[in-house]
């Protein structure tokens, strides 16, 4: 059977699954699980890939809703990553629904390719992307160490085969004073909330000088307990986001440079703590990203290579997966232009029909490129070739 033969009937195995896939995302949709809590959705995807013929192990990684589940042998190894965590008060506002649902039926109908030429498929299944950045975790514990190439598809409110995100870091912040009666004696007291507030106007002006497309965004999670009494303490969370490592180091200073500010002139004393795991910017592998657009486009949806540098950037943990593998992070049209992602109207668009449709040709284009890899050694060394350069 040759190449194009092959990816016909691997489009075909994934209408043969439309309705399942279908059922199987919108079951997903009506039961949100938040990070490390997703029992139901990992229980069903793998039970949908063992009843295509994969080998499960759950667990992974120490890590109780993760998995992986593996068809056939030898390289090389392709991974398609499943996400199926939801939102706090929103639910699928972030369509993981469709994510992880689209990586299953992508590797059900990889099968025929890996019959065909070898290799094997993987499924990853990757939880808590949305608050923990569970991918991170996961690479630190060696689940990519055997992988040639990992891919995944997000839905979007637009197309495009690469993804610019942001590495990003935590940072909690803390300010210890003094409390004393507000109004009794005040001149006593070192109050916490106003070096926290401090702060927030030194990060707002130091906004106005950093590159564009950096961020600086936080909020207060303690701001004192009575009107009455000088807050002895304050809290707050921030993360810090920038286009590329070496730029996310300078900002961290200069972040960290507003609250020793305050923490003088208020006369409190400031602790923090910078997250352990840092979120990477992301490597696009060209190659595998114009093979995806490729077969996309085949499919007769408009896919640029390079998403319009006007859009917005955010982060996400497959950045730190692309830091390892070669990897591509494409996204998928669901909802109109104007529809912001983690909303309500974005939810309702992970349970719609032009979601199914994006999960469907997702699947499609992924298996397509599986195809493409199995049957084209000399695709996989360009691929890898490219990563190493």
């Amino acid at each position: 059977m040759n190449i194009e033969k092959l990816k016909v009937s691997v489009t075909g195995e994934i209408d043969a699954q439309h309705h399942q896939l279908s059922e199987l995302s919108l079951k997903i949709h009506d039961n949100p699980e938040l990070g490390f809590h997703e029992v139901k959705a990992a229980a069903w995807l793998t039970r949908y890939l063992e009843r295509n013929g994969f080998s499960i192990e759950q667990g992974i990684c120490e890590l109780p809703t993760a998995f992986r589940a593996s068809y056939g042998q030898g390289k090389p190894t392709i991974a398609i990553l499943a996400e199926y965590d939801a939102l706090p008060g929103l639910g699928h506002a972030c369509g993981h629904n469709l994510i992880g649902t689209c990586a299953v039926g992508a590797a059900v109908a990889s099968k025929l390719a890996i019959d065909q030429f070898g290799g094997s498929i993987l499924v990853i299944g990757t939880p808590a992307e949305e608050i923990y950045g569970g991918k991170m975790m996961m690479v630190d514990r060696g689940a990519f160490n055997d992988v040639d190439m990992a891919m995944m598809v997000h839905p979007s409110v637009y197309n495009t085969a690469t993804f610019r995100s942001l590495a990003s870091q935590n940072l909690e912040v803390e300010f210890f004073g003094k409390a004393v009666h507000a109004a009794a004696r005040p001149e006593a007291g070192i109050n916490a909330l106003e070096a926290m507030l401090q702060s927030f106007a030194a990060i707002n002006s130091l906004r106005q000088h950093i590159k564009s497309t950096a961020r600086i965004h936080g909020i207060i999670t303690d701001g004192g307990e009575a009107a009455n009494i000088v807050p002895a303490h304050s809290a707050a969370n921030f993360l810090v986001r920038a286009e590329d490592d070496a730029y996310l180091d300078e900002l961290k200073q200069r972040v960290l440079n507003c609250f020793i500010g305050a923490a003088t002139a208020s006369g409190a004393r400031l602790e923090y703590r910078w997250g352990k795991i840092r979120m990477a910017a992301m490597r696009n592998n060209l190659t595998l990203a114009r093979l995806f657009r490729q077969n996309m486009q085949s499919l007769g949806r408009r896919m640029p290579l390079f998403s319009d540098p006007r859009r917005g950037s955010g982060g996400t943990d497959m950045a730190n997966v692309s830091q390892v593998v070669p990897g591509i992070h494409p996204f998928v049209a669901i909802a109109p232009v104007g529809v912001a992602a983690h909303s309500t109207q974005f939810a309702e668009a992970a349970a719609s029909e032009a979601g199914i449709r994006g999960l469907v040709d997702a699947a499609k284009a992924l298996a397509m490129t599986a195809v493409d890899l199995v049957a084209n050694p000399e695709v996989v060394s360009k691929v890898k070739e490219e990563f190493q350069q």
